[in-house]
């Protein structure tokens, strides 16, 4: 199987940081290190031969008991080649963090607080990272394969 364009060109641009690549079905998949995905994005996004201009969507999935814990998973496509592309990239510890892309695709912004507020990832750079979906007394972050099922959370009601 020949190699796509966009994945030799993410290979030859980030070779040191690439983990993994590989293409199936016609979908390519790259796992990066995390300190490059603002590089990778923005090398993505303008390279007049790609032109991964849309982010679909921007999600995090916890391995819980892997080392490193987290992945955070980005699905780019580009309008003009007809192509997707899904981004990975690993984050670990109790505090993960990785760079901000709303300076990139302002749809980023809610995507990002999302995750944020389900697994607690951080956003460096992000304009409003907050809470998107629960009230901001809600504590603990709920998708974390950690938490605890039968927590209670305190009551808020309306204000008098």
């Amino acid at each position: 199987m020949t190699e796509t364009l966009t994945l030799a060109k993410i290979k030859q641009a980030f070779g040191a940081s690439l983990i993994e690549a590989h293409s199936q079905l016609g979908h390519d998949t790259v796992v990066i290190s995390k300190s490059a995905i603002l590089d990778v994005a923005r090398m993505l996004k303008t390279d007049p031969e790609l032109q991964y201009n849309y982010l679909m969507d921007l999600t995090a999935v916890d391995y819980w008991k892997r080392n490193p814990r987290f992945e955070v998973v980005y699905h780019l496509y580009s309008l003009a080649n007809n192509q997707r592309l899904r981004v990975k990239a690993p984050l670990g510890g109790n505090e993960p963090e990785i760079d901000s892309l709303t300076s990139l695709w302002a749809g980023a912004n809610w995507f990002e607080r999302e995750v944020y507020d389900m697994f607690g990832i951080r956003f460096k750079g992000h304009p409003d990272l907050r809470r998107i979906l629960l009230y901001p007394e809600f504590e603990g972050h709920p998708l974390r394969k950690d938490y605890p099922i039968t927590k209670r959370q305190p009551l808020i009601g309306p204000k008098v």
